[in-house]
């Protein structure tokens, strides 16, 4: 029946009781009328909404009157910037004994073992343990104090968590290691943080650990703490150099035996010392605070709390470092209103399996997994007719995106996108990504596939992560948001590059209670970060859009990250492959969009010939400059003095071009003074690097 004739029904005069007119309705009607109501209901009740923004999204920041064209958040209701969001939370102890109450002593920490489900600790025990390790500490003689210094070299695990509460509940302050840093920096980093215990998770890090101790490099370093199990071998090993080795369950007993009284923090005493990788150099330690730290997760939940509203049922899954302050931000996030952190099993590999089994809601992740998915997924698109669905789909979607649309129950969702977002658990509803750029193309497919709110953040260590965050309801691509409700932006004149303020663009400067106290021990660095008006130099150079969002156009130093987040001084790596024989010139390349360095390499002229006849090739010089096995052997000797030397993987180049002609002053590649001119060398060899990137797999 068609829906007039159902309307005509309705019009009957004779039918009085709706119960006697739908008996007379013959079958075939009540089943186009249930179509109908059914329809009609999935159609409501699937309706694209667009969130409603928090501000006008034509200015999401606002000039701070005299502030020499700083910006602030749109979301402030004054030019004071957001310190806290919730009165009762001042420091990171509060907002952990907040979680408590909130969560109704819920779940709080959660891990598994290969094929097994999550097992959880719930916020008491958690509360319990960290007391324990806490009074342990004290037990052994550390001082419940802001100037005690607190080790932990471990992967994210429940562990992490109650160690770096338990010092909290004292005011100690915890000092992550972490091992991409190289031994020599662990060493340096025991050493300058002054460091008598260390928190391990596994024996190797404690033979790590006791190297040091026996080569007398780290004579302070006198108690060693382990997680995983271990045999009376270490403990042997470590009394021979006079290091306690002791078990993470047999601190908590002790502690448990020898119980202390909270010795709770203030909001200005540190948390934290993190220790950043730097690019030349030793690592330097950014001192942070309490109040940074809750003043930056403080204004995310300013920006979020409308749209998002965190609750006790949010689950987050923890694989991103913990010894990095992003990922520190979002668990203190999570911790303070009452909701699950589940932990990876430790291997990457098994990643996605975990996702699957906890159906996180909260997922932060960084550009080289987003690139990762993004491959993945049209990779498996492997058809002409698969490649047309799925480009027409997220057409379709980031239709809807641009009207502020985000939503995972739409047509395309049922049909293209369902699998995608079940392989993530399929409940997430919060991603944020940061710690370097990524592609516009990329972030857009995936937030239109993934159909939940996905945020884009800025910053670094020293504003104790964030300055700048996606405002809710742009959706758009390019740029990394407004300034964050707890700092102030604004742009500095970089006169050799010609970027000035005057015309939007120049370095990026932060200022706010969430910018760090300084480097640990280190003036002289301290003081080329902060400007005697506190105002945090980042290094990057940025640009005003008219909406008042942020774009980061450069680099104010020849320095750049790479897409896992790695900093890079090519300069220094150039150096070292200009030891190569064969090599004359060398111009070390890299992006961040990116995950490897590639190379354009100029060849001895004088040398070559002789060089590859030694290797077995002959030809002329311009032959040999296009010789694919020339150019391997070239690259084989550079990586093998790269190793020698002590470059990390990531700072060996991962292929190379060859290129006759030497950069000179007169083809404009390099400056009067010999130096070489960097965009104007990515410029003229756009071609060939392109190349680079689109043939090497790794």
């Amino acid at each position: 029946m068609q829906a007039h004739e159902l309307f005509r029904y309705f019009r009957m005069p004779e039918l009085v009781d709706i119960r006697q007119y739908v008996r007379t309705l013959p079958t075939n009607t009540l089943m186009g009328f249930g179509a109908f109501a059914a329809i009609t209901t999935f159609w409501y009740a699937t309706r694209p909404k667009a969130l409603k923004p928090p501000c006008d999204l034509s200015m999401q920041s606002v000039e701070v009157p005299g502030s020499d064209g700083a910006r602030r958040s749109a979301l402030l209701d004054s030019d004071e910037p957001l310190v806290y969001f919730y009165d009762d939370v001042r420091t990171l102890y509060e907002g952990f004994q907040r979680g408590i109450q909130v969560s109704n002593n819920g779940p709080c920490l959660g891990s598994r073992k290969p094929d097994q489900p999550y097992e959880w600790l719930s916020y008491k025990q958690v509360a319990e343990m960290s007391e324990c390790i806490g009074s342990a500490l004290i037990h052994k003689g550390f001082k419940p104090s802001p100037d005690q210094f607190i080790g932990i070299f471990a992967q994210n695990r429940p562990e992490w968590v109650i160690i770096e509460q338990g010092c909290f509940t004292y005011s100690m302050v915890v000092v992550p290691l972490y091992d991409t840093l190289g031994s020599e920096a662990i060493t340096y980093i025991v050493n300058k943080a002054e460091l008598s215990l260390v928190f391990a998770d596994k024996p190797d890090k404690a033979k790590l650990l006791l190297e040091g101790v026996e080569n007398k490099l780290t004579p302070g370093l006198k108690i060693i703490v382990l997680m995983d199990t271990f045999g009376s071998d270490l403990v042997e090993r470590g009394k021979k150099c006079g290091v306690e080795v002791i078990s993470m369950k047999a601190m908590e007993d002790l502690g448990r035996a020898n119980k202390r009284k909270p010795k709770p923090p203030a909001p200005e005493d540190l948390a934290v010392i993190c220790f950043t990788s730097g690019t030349t150099g030793n690592p330097k330690g950014a001192m942070i605070t309490h109040q940074n730290v809750v003043c930056d997760c403080s204004a995310f939940v300013k920006v979020t709390e409308k749209v998002l509203a965190l609750n006790t049922s949010d689950t987050h899954i923890s694989f991103l470092p913990l010894a990095h302050m992003y990922e520190r931000l979002m668990e203190c996030v999570m911790l303070c209103h009452g909701a699950k952190i589940g932990f990876f099993q430790g291997d990457i590999r098994l990643l996605m399996d975990d996702l699957k089994v906890l159906q996180p809601t909260i997922f932060p992740v960084v550009p080289r997994l987003l690139n990762r998915m993004f491959d993945r997924i049209f990779a498996q698109a492997n058809t002409t007719l698969k490649r047309w669905l799925l480009d027409f789909a997220s057409k379709r979607k980031e239709a809807e995106l641009r009207s502020g649309i985000i939503r995972n129950n739409s047509l395309w969702d049922k049909l293209i996108f369902h699998k995608i977002q079940s392989s993530l658990g399929g409940k997430v509803r919060l991603m944020v990504t940061g710690a370097a750029p990524v592609s516009a193309t990329v972030l857009t497919f995936l937030r239109a596939a993934l159909g939940c709110q996905f945020y884009e953040g800025y910053g670094q260590t020293e504003c104790t992560a964030g300055c700048s965050l996606s405002v809710p309801g742009d959706w758009t691509a390019g740029h990394v948001g407004a300034p964050m409700p707890c700092n102030f932006i604004k742009l500095v004149d970089v006169e050799e590059m010609n970027y000035l303020a005057a015309k939007g663009e120049g370095e990026v400067c932060v200022k706010g209670p969430n910018v760090f106290k300084g480097y640990l021990k280190d003036p002289a660095k301290t003081a080329e970060a902060l400007d005697k008006d506190g105002w945090l130099h980042t290094g990057d150079i940025g640009k005003w859009l008219p909406n008042g969002t942020l774009k980061i156009i450069d680099r104010k130093k020849h320095i750049f990250k790479l897409a896992q987040g790695e900093y890079i001084a090519p300069e220094k790596i150039e150096n070292v492959y200009l030891r190569s024989e064969p090599v004359a010139q060398v111009f070390v390349h890299g992006e961040s969009l990116q995950a490897f360095l590639i190379a354009i390499v100029v060849p001895d002229v004088e040398i070559l010939c002789s060089w590859a006849r030694k290797k077995g090739f002959d030809g002329t010089f311009e032959e040999l400059c296009r010789n694919k096995d020339v150019k391997k052997a070239i690259l084989d000797d550079m990586v093998r003095l790269g190793k020698d030397s002590g470059l990390k993987p990531f700072e060996q180049v991962k292929g190379i071009a060859l290129h006759p002609e030497l950069f000179s002053i007169d083809n404009g590649l390099l400056t009067p003074t010999m130096k070489a001119k960097r965009p104007e060398l990515r410029n003229y060899f756009r071609s060939q690097i392109d190349e680079l990137y689109a043939t090497i797999k790794v």
